[in-house]
């Protein structure tokens, strides 16, 4: 037992020690990034698409762009907003959209806001605090129920959606803030048209499964168009169905994948899935931060590069500036973009939403957004990667226990 212990204890002091140098280079690189780095290229102005059979698609790629086309939807909303982030910052941008709420409240318009407690730990209470007659959902940090170790008790809810007098919507990986607005690159969809529904109704049945009241009208869609399909992990009711949508979209791939993750640990089957189309010829490529704002995870995700790059998947690490965005296309027809990251937490855990598009027209766009993306990143090789320092492997090693817990 002694002899377990004095292992265990080693095993934990390095994860620390390894932990704490990690995060202090981090912070080191990212002051000299910030004296130095220009504004990451980007498409802009964004580009609208046709989507499905009467909806069309815009594509946002850089924050600012993005908040004053959500701030533009708040002020001209007449009947009803509902709002839903992830993380809202106490900063210049987040009271900027704490205020257009406020005013369209006071001019006759339903609000109704959720975010997440545990996202916004650091934020002021006074802040998050919405005046009347603003409906408020705060999603709690910890939900007390009889199987508190289950998936339905610890899911966080990790989604971004505005929608708009049912006309509007929004939804991706942006949370709000003034750093996402200038610094993460990240991508946001705005759909308009009968696609809308699939954003309000995701959040409608959120309300109602979890809110204070009162609930809102639970209406059906006015079109039935499986071309636009919002998935939705729901944990309440043990449903994963972004998982699945990944799954099922890369075993239909015959000619190339691109994919961009903010954070990427993927399951076996993901994984399993990903090398599979490689090895039939498949062009898989793989974007991801070089050195995102979790480390650790970063490092976690260096396990999987090494039979990944054997199966002959390009992986590109986007230099300087935080890669948060969640997207995939596939053989120009496919795409998805939304909140759900490739590790455990998003798959299996986190209330998440993506919006799956069939149709060339977004997948073309999309595909020279990662492109474009690439043209700012550097790629790894196989006998690169293999030559790397040898205690960079040790600590690869010694971190990926860790795995289960991201």
């Amino acid at each position: 037992m002694e002899l377990v212990a004095w292992v265990l204890g080693g095993w934990l002091t390095a994860i620390l020690l390894i932990v704490v140098v990690l995060m202090v280079a981090t912070k080191l690189r990212k002051t000299k990034r910030d004296k130095d780095a220009e504004a990451y290229p980007s498409i802009d102005p964004p580009v609208t698409v046709p989507i499905g059979k009467s909806s069309r698609a815009t594509t946002y790629t850089y924050g600012e762009t993005l908040y004053a086309s959500m701030l533009a939807a708040i002020e001209s909303a007449r009947e009803r907003i509902l709002f839903e982030t992830y993380i809202i910052k106490s900063d210049a941008m987040g009271r900027r959209f704490k205020d257009a709420l406020v005013a369209a409240a006071e001019r006759g318009v339903d609000v109704y806001v959720i975010y997440d407690a545990f996202a916004n730990l650091v934020v002021s209470p006074r802040f998050l605090r919405f005046p009347k007659p603003i409906h408020v959902l705060r999603f709690p940090v910890v939900r007390l129920t009889p199987r508190f170790l289950s998936p339905r008790a610890w899911g966080r809810d990790h989604r971004k959606i505005l929608a708009v007098d049912d006309r509007v919507a929004f939804v991706g990986g942006y949370n709000v803030g003034s750093l996402y607005a200038t610094d993460w690159r990240d991508t946001h969809l705005r759909i308009e048209g009968d696609a809308v529904w699939e954003l309000v109704n995701a959040f409608v049945d959120f309300w109602n499964a979890h809110g204070p009241g009162p609930k809102l009208p639970d209406e059906g869609a006015p079109t039935w168009d499986p071309s636009v399909r919002a998935h939705r992990n729901v944990p309440k009711q043990l449903t994963y169905p972004i998982r699945a949508m990944y799954l099922e979209a890369i075993d239909h791939a015959r000619s190339d994948i691109r994919l961009t993750a903010a954070y990427f640990l993927p399951d076996r089957d993901i994984l399993a899935a990903l090398t599979a189309a490689a090895n039939r010829g498949v062009h898989v490529q793989i974007l991801l931060p070089r050195i995102s704002n979790h480390v650790v995870t970063d490092w976690l995700a260096r396990g999987f590069f090494g039979e990944l790059l054997a199966a002959g998947v390009r992986i590109h690490r986007y230099n300087e500036w935080m890669v948060h965005a969640k997207t995939m296309t596939i053989d120009g027809v496919w795409s998805s973009v939304g909140t759900a990251n490739i590790d455990r937490l998003s798959l299996t855990g986190n209330y998440e939403i993506n919006l799956e598009v069939h149709g060339a027209e977004l997948a073309e766009h999309l595909t020279q957004v990662f492109d474009l993306d690439v043209d700012n990143s550097d790629e790894l090789t196989a006998a690169g990667w293999d030559r790397r320092f040898v205690g960079k492997k040790a600590c690869e090693w010694l971190l990926r226990p860790l795995r289960p817990l991201l």
